[in-house]
């Protein structure tokens, strides 16, 4: 039987996110949510892209990430798709995708898969979640897990604030981890995290930890891509460095076009389609 190899030797699979973490090389996650964000990331050479349910916020305008469906993460994820050639594509699963029968979280995860197109899928919460991730594991669907500020537990949390801060709950979070490692999940997502707590979990682990403010130590780092181009709107977290801002440009460019046409300089006849000569002509138009 012959075996098609329709991607590009350099995509990124599992088995490089393993050797990147063997060989101390560090990788890149960015958020996406279309076809041209996704095209724009992946050709700047990103190593995952993450279909977040930050399009919640980002996107829709939501306050929180808890009204996202599997449904809106479905859509983005197969618009991501059709622009990503070398990155790993991940799905987030979103709100109650998961707090539901193992059977049922299972379903979801499958559809993310086989109709959204994802490598793998990303789910939040730490031991309460190990007998989940050795179940989709087990179903071969690979998990990146997700500890510290779980976004989805903001009521429960009572808001976004830094986990892991006191001897007690450090100790949870590195026991957390080691456990989702045992479970079967291939990275774990440090988010809000101390770096010092961190730093014990990275080189306590095999597996790859994916930081998102929890300092330089983790293996890999991941931003929304909102975040770091200017998309946002509002206060940013301390960890958010902003490199462009994308806002300005556009908001430059449709300033001036706008004024472009209110004088009447826009279209011109460059940028405008007219008639033959011939045909002027025959409608007697000079």
């Amino acid at each position: 039987m012959a075996y098609l190899q329709p991607d590009k030797p350099e995509k990124v699979y599992l088995p490089a996110i393993r050797t990147a973490k063997e060989s101390g090389k560090k990788l890149v996650c960015l958020t996406a949510y279309d076809y041209p964000t996704a095209r724009i990331v992946d050709e700047a050479g990103v190593d995952m892209i993450l279909v977040g349910d930050s399009i919640g916020n980002v996107i829709h305008g939501y306050g929180n990430t808890i009204p996202v469906t599997l449904d809106e993460i479905i859509t983005a994820l197969i618009a991501v798709k059709r622009g990503t050639e070398r990155a790993m594509v991940i799905a987030d699963m979103p709100y109650g995708t998961y707090h539901v029968s193992e059977d049922e979280s299972v379903r979801n995860a499958l559809r993310l898969m086989k109709y959204g197109g994802a490598e793998a899928v990303k789910l939040e919460g730490g031991r309460n979640r190990v007998k989940l991730v050795r179940r989709l594991v087990d179903e071969e669907i690979p998990v990146i897990a997700h500890i510290g500020l779980t976004p989805q537990s903001v009521y429960k949390l009572g808001g976004y604030r830094v986990q892991g801060r006191t001897a007690e709950a450090a100790k949870r979070l590195i026991e957390d981890a080691k456990l989702l490692e045992e479970a079967g999940a291939f990275a774990i997502v440090l988010e809000l995290v101390p770096r010092e707590v961190a730093e014990i979990i990275t080189k306590d682990l095999e597996i790859s930890t994916i930081g998102i403010g929890a300092g330089a130590e983790c293996d890999i780092q991941v931003l929304v891509l909102h975040d770091l181009v200017g998309m946002t709107f509002g206060r940013q977290p301390r960890f958010v460095r902003q490199y462009s801002s994308v806002r300005d440009v556009m908001t430059a460019a449709i300033q001036n076009w706008s004024n472009d046409v209110k004088n009447g300089v826009y279209p011109n006849e460059k940028e405008s389609y007219g008639l033959t000569e011939e045909t002027k002509k025959e409608l007697e138009i000079s």
